[in-house]
């Protein structure tokens, strides 16, 4: 298979939120692997997306634009569009993003206590 990616992509799981049409719908999902221009997304249910979509890392503590680049099941391939630094995160998804931090510490939390068992 030859690799069309710009920058290697490390293998995680980070807890992430979808927005969809300007923010106006939001889908949880979880970050397979991540880089500085694109991430893999999972979706608990298949979704459908449209070409253009809004991706928020909690671990990041970042947001991007991104391109759906490919879209398999309810998985998803995203290229990270190029950002301004200088924008601020909107008030809603700080909002999102503590929750989302709050879910990935009990994630983390779960699988750490399902890895010593």
């Amino acid at each position: 298979m030859i690799e069309r990616r710009q920058s290697t992509r490390s293998r995680v799981i980070y807890g992430g939120v979808v927005g969809i049409n300007r923010r106006q719908t939001t889908v949880e999902c979880v970050v397979h692997n991540f880089s500085d221009s694109g991430a893999n997304v999972e979706f608990a249910d298949p979704a459908v997306l449209p070409e253009i979509v809004d991706l928020l890392v909690a671990k990041k503590n970042r947001a991007f634009t991104a391109k759906v680049a490919w879209r398999h099941s309810n998985r998803a391939g995203l290229a990270f569009r190029a950002i301004d630094k200088e924008t601020p995160m909107p008030p809603d998804w700080v909002h999102r993003l503590r929750a989302a931090r709050s879910e990935d510490r009990k994630f983390k939390s779960r699988l750490s206590a399902l890895s010593s068992q």
